[in-house]
């Protein structure tokens, strides 16, 4: 297994980081925290210009044609400020579920526009009986004509309140197999019936999303109706890596910041970086760290090598979620009090921490599937 990155790769990567230190400062960040959607519009125009927003999505569509570790490579950048928005919702996410899911006139009506930051996507999957199986989605689309109503309830849906349009799966068919009979309705956010409410206390532009009475025509079903499983999970399967990135450089900046500290705390007359107990603190978030970040790579390399790379996401995510949490816990041992002093910056970590923890399935869903695919 080779994880060396090549020239180019290092030049994306070096390129990534001076962006968000050119253009993401602490201040900056804190103030986007603040807003709806996490994210500015001319940030949002920088990362369409600068091809970021299509790195996954291919060349024929409109966007880089880039691969999953050129994209992770951003993501980790990303990560460290760590800069929220939709760019993952919508160009990693979203536009992987229409590249599995849609067929190839949805693909050139919508993935140009999502690689050039002119729509943006948001998966409603996840309801009130949370979770991220089949049998969790509950929500029924009823057949009315050549329309379907949409009625429900989508909850934690991330960056609803920036998205143009929700990618909202729902039931058309009754089955006891749990895979079968689900579609994926492109939907226009401004259509009569959708509401979208921010739930304070998580990251910016997490929403509850409400579908009252929605009409939507079958030709916004991407693909075939009811056959929507195979392709959801390949989607996933791609873009949970590079939501591990994310957190892998959110988990590198939080052990900088942490070493740092020590380094320039003074107690009792000497950097408390010399005190035992601090430095088993960010020992345990070094370990956090390499952990994410091995598993993590070791799953991108599968993927894009071609191997069974199942087995390998599932524990990439499972130890990327449980290693950013553990480490702004331990990062919070090191700073005491002035790591809850918002204008410091660690709680925009602890935030994403706590609001990531569960997107794309929280660790114990992924030990199950990895239980699975190992055939334990």
């Amino acid at each position: 297994m080779d994880l060396a990155l090549t020239e180019s790769q290092e030049m994306l990567k070096s390129a990534a980081r001076t962006f968000m230190e050119r253009e993401c400062s602490r201040q900056v960040l804190l103030d986007l925290d603040r807003t709806e959607t996490g994210i500015s519009p001319e940030i949002w125009g920088q990362l369409a210009r600068m091809g970021w927003l299509g790195l996954a999505i291919p060349a024929e569509y409109g966007g880089e044609g880039a691969g999953l570790l050129d994209t992770a490579i951003v993501y980790e950048q990303l990560g460290r400020g760590p800069l929220g928005g939709p760019h993952f919702s919508s160009a990693v996410l979203g536009g992987l579920v229409v590249l599995e899911c849609g067929t190839e006139d949805q693909r050139r009506e919508v993935l140009p526009r999502v690689a050039a930051g002119e729509q943006v996507l948001a998966l409603a999957y996840t309801e009130p009986d949370y979770g991220w199986g089949p049998e969790s989605v509950k929500m029924a689309a009823r057949r009315d004509g050549s329309d379907y109503i949409l009625d429900g309830v989508k909850l934690f849906v991330h960056d609803a309140a920036a998205a143009t349009h929700l990618l909202c799966v729902a039931r058309t068919g009754d089955s006891p197999d749990p895979t079968a009979g689900l579609s994926v309705f492109l939907v226009d956010r401004s259509e009569p019936g959708v509401s979208v409410r921010t739930l304070p206390g998580f990251m910016a532009g997490l929403g509850e999303v409400r579908f009252e009475g929605v009409r939507v025509p079958a030709g916004a079903v991407l693909g075939e109706p009811g056959a929507a499983w195979p392709g959801l999970s390949r989607a996933f399967l791609k873009a949970i890596p590079v939501l591990c990135a994310y957190k892998v450089g959110a988990t590198e900046a939080v052990f900088e910041m942490s070493v740092s500290y020590s380094q320039t705390r003074v107690q009792f007359g000497q950097p408390i970086g010399r005190f035992q107990r601090v430095q088993d603190h960010i020992i345990d978030i070094v370990n956090y760290l390499d952990s994410a970040r091995w598993t993590t790579y070791e799953a991108i390399w599968k993927l894009e090598t071609g191997r069974p790379a199942e087995a390998s996401v599932h524990l990439a995510k499972a130890v990327a979620s449980e290693s950013f949490y553990r480490a702004c816990n331990s990062a919070h041992e090191v700073h005491a009090g002035i790591g809850s002093v918002r204008n410091y910056g660690l709680v925009l970590f602890t935030k994403a921490s706590r609001s990531l923890y569960n997107y794309l399935g929280d660790p114990k869903f992924h030990k199950r599937r990895l239980a699975d695919a190992l055939e334990l």
